[in-house]
């Protein structure tokens, strides 16, 4: 089949194929704030580190996504033609990078080489800075690094290996691993880039969209979410699930891909975890999750218009009351529908 052609304000614009992995790198530096976001940080790590710097696992740049200023994204960014053969030039290189997140000394290194890039460059340390809202920075870095660790892959088209091995590694290329599809297209200089999917997108969904059962429901289960998380925040999750057991054998558990649900006739709590801590979404406002949580962080988004809510920020297991009655509302809203 042949390659689209674009049509736009009167100009025919044709696929413009990158010549090498340099080339793209650079497209994907210079457009980074475009195609990320201005609540981004993208560090072109090739050009700021030395090659052995990080040892073996070296990715071509690192990016931190604060759209959620209290649970910032951290992403290894692998830059890959497709043309490369996928099982031994791709999956080698993103195999590495499993290994380095799980490496508590390649972390640390990790944590060190990007403070010192940050702190070097006096405007990304003030963007560093805005973004963090004025925190210790090395703290910060560490803090996002260790809760977070995920692997962006942008590439310039389709490769079907990658369902393959998202369908047979559940607990690391479909748990941790992202695809972002990018193609240049060109017309007499005017260029356009066509992303797919927009990085907003690759957000998790909200908690309504995920029904219960399907086939790809049985790849996910407590334990796919539960490991590698640390033994207080598995314990205060038990101690939250066996709550609502005991009030209403009813209520299922729902394993999906971004998250736990706990659900009855429709998921009423999701539940993401992170390394050191967990974080709660339900429907409810702002203000009555306020009169409700007072030792937790909360946060409130309106997802449509007349549909707020609340995610609730576990890092301990204190007062967890507070939480199990927060749920206790939704959950009564629900079966009162």
């Amino acid at each position: 089949m042949s390659a689209p052609v674009l049509y736009v304000n009167g100009k025919r614009f044709t696929e413009s194929p990158f010549q090498n992995e340099e080339e793209f790198e650079r497209l994907v530096v210079e457009n980074a704030e475009i195609l990320f976001g201005e609540k981004s940080l993208y560090i072109d790590l090739k050009s700021r580190v030395e090659g052995r710097a990080l040892g073996a696992a070296i990715p071509d740049g690192l990016l931190i996504d604060f759209r959620d200023p209290e649970n910032p994204e951290f992403y290894l960014v692998e830059i890959e033609l497709a043309r490369h053969d996928f099982y031994k030039h791709i999956f080698p290189q993103i195999t590495k990078f499993f290994a380095f997140f799980k490496n508590p000394k390649s972390r640390a290194e990790l944590v060190e080489k990007t403070f010192t890039v940050i702190n070097s460059d006096p405007n990304m340390r003030a963007k560093f800075n805005q973004m963090i809202g004025g925190k210790e920075i090395y703290k910060s870095l560490k803090d996002i690094i260790e809760n977070s660790q995920n692997i962006l892959i942008i590439i310039d088209n389709e490769k079907p290996e990658f369902d393959e091995v998202m369908e047979t590694y559940t607990d690391t290329w479909d748990k941790m691993v992202k695809v972002m599809i990018i193609k240049r297209y060109n017309a007499n200089g005017s260029v356009i880039l066509a992303v797919s999917p927009d990085f907003e997108e690759l957000l998790e969904q909200p908690i309504e969209e995920e029904e219960e059962g399907g086939e790809e429901s049985d790849r996910y289960t407590e334990e796919y979410h539960l490991e590698g998380v640390a033994p207080n925040i598995v314990a205060a999750y038990e101690r939250i699930k066996q709550e609502f057991f005991s009030i209403d054998p009813g209520i299922r558990i729902n394993p999906t891909k971004h998250y736990i649900a706990l659900r009855k006739e429709k998921n009423f709590v999701s539940i993401r975890f992170r390394k050191k801590k967990m974080h709660i979404t339900l429907r409810m406002s702002y203000e009555q999750g306020r009169q409700i949580i007072k030792s937790h962080k909360l946060t409130s988004e309106t997802r449509h218009p007349g549909r707020e809510y609340i995610t609730i920020t576990i890092e301990n297991n204190n007062n967890l009351e507070e939480v199990i009655q927060a749920i206790m509302q939704a959950y009564k809203k629900q079966t009162q529908l």
